[in-house]
């Protein structure tokens, strides 16, 4: 049975509205974009994103912070397949043989953006934020990669596929902003 709930000025249908409370809740409280921001700007690093399912979502998020023209260098929305190719040189092969949504695609996004932006640190996520999925790929899956010093660190995650596309969206971006944060963390400290 769908839940018509009201957040804002928009109103969603959601499955569950229990998960879509939480993310939104965890919306509301998370600090981690802010988290981010201090060690970008106490070492003086700059970053890059080019975001295919969040859309701008991270961006915007590292963008909210005053301040943050200091560390941010560029960002894309390579929501097409060929946004992908023309501007971060994902391989046709790889797009045909893996799709925008793999382990493979989210690499040569980063690497192509490391190339493109000369940046100290890159973030890239593609991913599937619903309404439709398949068994492959289904809604929730994401592949968030992170360059910084010479590698690049792909991690997949698999959410829960209660959340609303917004709801979504928003936690694939914690989940970028936690896994830059985890390598900042473990190498700057």
């Amino acid at each position: 049975m769908l839940t018509k709930s009201f957040f804002g000025s928009e109103f969603y249908y959601m499955k569950n509205p229990f998960i879509n409370l939480e993310a939104f809740i965890i919306s509301l409280k998370s600090t981690t974009s802010y988290k981010v921001a201090k060690i970008l700007l106490r070492n003086a690093l700059k970053i890059s994103t080019a975001e295919s399912c969040t859309g701008g979502l991270l961006s915007s998020r590292l963008t909210d912070i005053s301040g943050s023209s200091a560390y941010i260098k560029a960002n894309f929305v390579t929501y097409s397949n060929e946004a992908k190719q023309k501007f971060l040189n994902v391989s046709s092969e790889t797009l045909k043989n893996y799709g925008a949504v793999s382990e493979q695609c989210a690499y040569e996004m980063a690497v192509g953006l490391q190339k493109l932006t000369d940046s100290d640190i890159v973030l890239c996520t593609t991913g599937i934020a619903g309404p439709t999925g398949d068994e492959n790929k289904p809604i929730g899956l994401v592949y968030i990669a992170c360059g910084y010093k010479d590698n690049i660190t792909v991690k997949e995650f698999k959410l829960n596929p209660g959340y609303n596309r917004k709801n979504m969206k928003f936690m694939f971006t914690e989940e970028a902003l936690k896994l830059v944060l985890n390598i900042l963390k473990q190498d700057l400290n």
